[in-house]
């Protein structure tokens, strides 16, 4: 029979269950309700305590799905732009961080038994990159936010990582939409400082727009060069060189690699259980030039595997760099 102490606990989390999933509801129901203008009455008549009231008024509606880019554009209203970004990012993390603990609270110990294969992969995957992945996904948001916060709690991600790397990597888009928020009401009052304003607003948020793309430069650019393949190639028995050329192309031109090992891109998502091996080991992906390879490593990646690089150059520059080497 389970002890009074575990069913105590299994009744604390319906409870919470039940609170939260009627809180979403009525947010859901009543969000066209939500009003900014009552909020700004709200923050006004508390006085001194206003900025409080709106980091905790932002936590809770992260934590009940409440649009949060409407209050980031009140908080640079009401705030300005530099304590605005504050205010809206203290409390979109605490809200980030309430989702997490309470996801983690109710369900991590049920996932941690039922996860697996594809999804385990995933959750590994996340892991593996902690604080790295957070980064990531707060600067590229692919997926929703509020969901996002939930579906993290239910990882063995640090608490302590995640809220910090929430807090840091929040904040350009923070900065952008809060900045966007004043600048609206710049606009309103009027003025020559209120268009130039509007213009510099509508720059930030281009360069957020435009942050995704460099970001995922930056991680799929995780490149080695033909010297350092040919080094790892000699002193690493575990490296995988994983040439994803089709078939023709791996058997003709321009040649292939001895120790390659050839899965066309085609083939990879179906494959993944021949390369379960490698999934902490590391891999180098090669093709003709590095086009296909970049696409590789998205689905490696994705698929929990940590330890991927691309070539640069490809086979084209491999053959270039035997080439030159030869001639010389």
């Amino acid at each position: 029979m389970p002890s009074t102490a575990a069913t105590g606990t299994v009744i604390k989390r319906w409870l919470l269950l039940a609170a939260l999933v009627i809180g979403v509801g009525l947010a859901i129901v009543y969000r066209n309700h939500f009003d900014t203008q009552l909020l700004a009455q709200w923050v006004e008549r508390a006085g001194e305590a206003g900025p409080l009231l709106f980091v905790l008024v932002y936590a809770v509606a992260t934590v009940l799905f409440l649009p949060g880019a409407v209050l980031t554009l009140a908080g640079g209203a009401l705030f300005g732009p530099v304590l605005g970004t504050f205010y809206n990012l203290a409390g979109a993390t605490l809200g980030a961080g309430m989702a997490f603990l309470i996801a983690r609270y109710l369900a991590s110990g049920w996932v941690e038994k039922k996860a697996a294969g594809r999804m385990q992969q995933l959750k590994e995957g996340v892991e593996k990159e902690g604080w790295r992945f957070v980064a990531f996904v707060r600067l590229v948001p692919l997926f929703p936010f509020n969901l996002l916060n939930y579906a993290l709690g239910l990882t063995r991600l640090r608490f302590a990582h995640y809220l910090i790397a929430s807090y840091i990597f929040m904040l350009p888009g923070a900065f952008a939409y809060t900045y966007l928020g004043y600048a609206g009401r710049e606009a309103i009052a009027g003025g020559e400082a209120g268009i130039q304003k509007g213009l510099l607003a509508l720059a930030l948020l281009a360069m957020v727009a435009f942050l995704p793309r460099l970001v995922s430069r930056f991680r799929q650019g995780d490149n080695m060069d033909i010297n350092e393949l040919k080094k790892q190639l000699a002193s690493d028995p575990l490296l995988l060189l994983l040439d994803v050329r089709s078939s023709g192309d791996f058997t003709g031109e321009p040649g292939r690699i001895d120790k390659a090992v050839n899965i066309p891109l085609e083939e990879l998502d179906s494959r993944m259980e021949d390369l379960s091996a490698f999934r902490h080991k590391p891999i180098a992906l090669i093709c003709t030039t590095d086009r296909r390879s970049r696409k590789a490593a998205r689905i490696l990646r994705k698929n929990g595997f940590s330890k991927v690089r691309v070539v640069s150059g490809g086979m084209h520059q491999w053959n270039k760099y035997n080439s030159s080497i030869a001639h010389n």
